[in-house]
């Protein structure tokens, strides 16, 4: 089991940092192009190994079972903007609301194992990043409601910010980990580095018609 953990560790270091590059390249690069799709792709595909060891680390090794959050969180936002960008409408589709009820409930297991051993993590990270996780589920049960021509305006500001959002849980348990004495610094910073940059391409894509 010692030589699968190792393995599984060395696999989710590895394909996280891949996918952390690939998702600066998808960021900077021309949106729509060849590049962009191309990284963003293979982004997705090493976040989804990355979510998988991840899980793994967590429920067959029982290694920082509190680490579930960023997976939840990177695993989400990945899969839904991935969704957008495959609907570009706001149709209801079964696959989408299981997402969204596994979702929260390993939230709420989440919050119930928190309570259970006590804060691990600085409270600005938890409660920022549950927070975020609601917030975003909540938008995603009532965007059915939203007018057809109406959220195709928005379909493509939704697919930005949970990309972004997917890549920054990537770049916060990067930083977390690595800088590990500088928490909670080294994890919240690259959130408000993300936040930077949602704003910037909303702006950006709202005054394009």
């Amino acid at each position: 089991m010692e030589t699968l953990h190792s393995a599984n560790i060395i696999t989710h270091v590895i394909t996280g940092t891949i996918g952390l590059l690939l998702g600066v390249i998808a960021i900077i690069s021309l949106k729509g192009g060849k590049l962009h799709v191309k990284s963003g792709r293979w982004f997705l595909r090493f976040l989804t190994v990355v979510c998988i060891t991840g899980i793994f680390g967590i429920f067959v090794f029982e290694r920082n079972t509190f680490l579930i959050l960023i997976t939840l969180l990177a695993a989400y936002q990945g899969f839904s903007g991935y969704r957008v960008l495959q609907t570009k409408s706001n149709q209801f589709y079964w696959i989408d609301l299981i997402a969204i009820i596994l979702t929260a409930s390993s939230c709420a297991y989440f919050l119930y194992y928190f309570q259970s051993i006590g804060m691990i993590w600085s409270p600005i990270v938890i409660y920022s990043t549950v927070g975020w996780l609601s917030v975003v589920i909540i938008y995603d049960l009532f965007k059915y409601f939203i007018p057809k021509e109406k959220y195709k305006r928005l379909w493509l500001k939704e697919h930005i910010v949970k990309m972004i959002a997917a890549w920054s849980a990537l770049f916060s348990a990067f930083t977390g980990t690595v800088f590990e004495e500088y928490q909670p610094h080294s994890q919240y910073i690259p959130s408000v580095i993300a936040n930077v940059l949602m704003i910037y391409f909303l702006i950006k894509f709202s005054r394009k018609k």
